[in-house]
């Protein structure tokens, strides 16, 4: 008896479930779009200005994508897991 519950106490339990994970994987690649569209649009010579760094995809787009993803990171957080595993079953 005594080793049973050994194994089941070295059974290692994850804190987030499945759906956690996918919801905090789709948050992490809105964020990661958002700044990749955020880099770039400098020139290569300081003395001449480029206006693309004030397109509209670097000052609106990728910003919003950026809190779309946290906000996407904190409902991932926040998603109950138990409610998962009850519906499964």
């Amino acid at each position: 008896m005594g080793e049973k519950k050994r194994k089941e106490a070295s059974k290692a339990e994850f804190i987030f479930g499945k759906k956690n994970y996918k919801w905090l994987f789709i948050g992490l690649a809105f964020i990661a779009v958002g700044f990749i569209i955020m880099a770039g649009g400098g020139s290569d010579d300081p003395n001449v200005f480029d206006p693309s760094i004030f397109h509209w995809r670097r000052i609106r787009l990728a910003p919003t994508l950026v809190l779309i993803g946290f906000g996407i990171q904190v409902y991932a957080i926040l998603l109950n897991p138990d409610k998962e595993k009850k519906s499964d079953k």
